[in-house]
């Protein structure tokens, strides 16, 4: 099976075509060009170096959320272009799980602590138990202070490692916190193209993934929609 999958949910913006577990080509670009600019560029980049067009794709993979809310929105909107009038399937995934999956390679048994940063003193956030090699997922995707997540973090007696752009964030809360190797912190295609095919092959009903059901995940209000009650003096949403 043939991925091409995308992540532009935060700073970084990563690429990836991959055949089953096996990275073709990839691409990471932290900076420089907003991701309006660089997406396009670099996926028809990968397809070169590949030798692969948009037809020879068999699934379409984005992380669809949470994150930066233009950032989600320019991802499903690019996978959806992408794979619009195609008989591959489409498939968007958490990108907290995505993150995670960046510590498969650790070893060992650990709590996986993916974070991002969600601006107002909050971060995005999820808790995965990884036993060598095995992934399993202790709580939902959820907005929490990195206080409270350092509360709670206190309770485990496993390693913990974080993941993501709210990494300093997180450390500074909990230093306890194991040091997780630089190359592992940030957004890696080919983790978002292992979760989307993992989620795909276990999905009892494989017709819902399609490029019209295809949505993004936000976790709260935009920031223009929470000015809007605000004003309202509704601060509840």
């Amino acid at each position: 099976m043939k991925i091409l999958a995308i992540d532009t949910t935060a700073k970084t913006a990563a690429g990836a075509i991959c055949d089953e577990n096996k990275t073709l080509c990839s691409f990471a670009v932290t900076g420089g060009f907003t991701h309006s600019e660089t997406m396009l560029p670099e996926v028809d980049r990968l397809f070169e170096k590949s030798g692969l067009a948009p037809k020879d794709i068999d699934m379409f993979a984005v992380s669809a959320g949470p994150g930066s809310f233009t950032g989600v929105r320019i991802g499903v909107s690019l996978i959806k272009g992408l794979a619009f009038g195609r008989s591959a399937a489409c498939v968007g995934i958490s990108s907290l799980d995505a993150l995670s999956e960046n510590g498969i390679g650790i070893g060992g048994k650990f709590i996986a602590c993916p974070v991002m940063d969600a601006r107002r003193s909050q971060l995005y956030n999820a808790l995965f138990l990884i036993d060598n090699g095995k992934k399993e997922r202790l709580c939902d995707d959820r907005l929490i202070s990195s206080a409270g997540l350092a509360a709670e973090l206190s309770g485990f007696s496993l390693p913990i490692y974080f993941f993501g752009d709210g990494y300093s964030i997180a450390k500074a809360a909990f230093p306890a916190a194991k040091e997780t190797p630089q190359e592992l912190i940030l957004q890696s295609a080919p983790s978002v193209a292992a979760v989307a095919r993992r989620v795909y092959e276990n999905a009892t009903d494989k017709s819902i993934f399609t490029d019209l059901a295809l949505s993004p995940s936000y976790l709260r209000p935009s920031q223009a929609e929470r000015e809007y009650n605000e004003k309202k003096g509704d601060t509840t949403k």
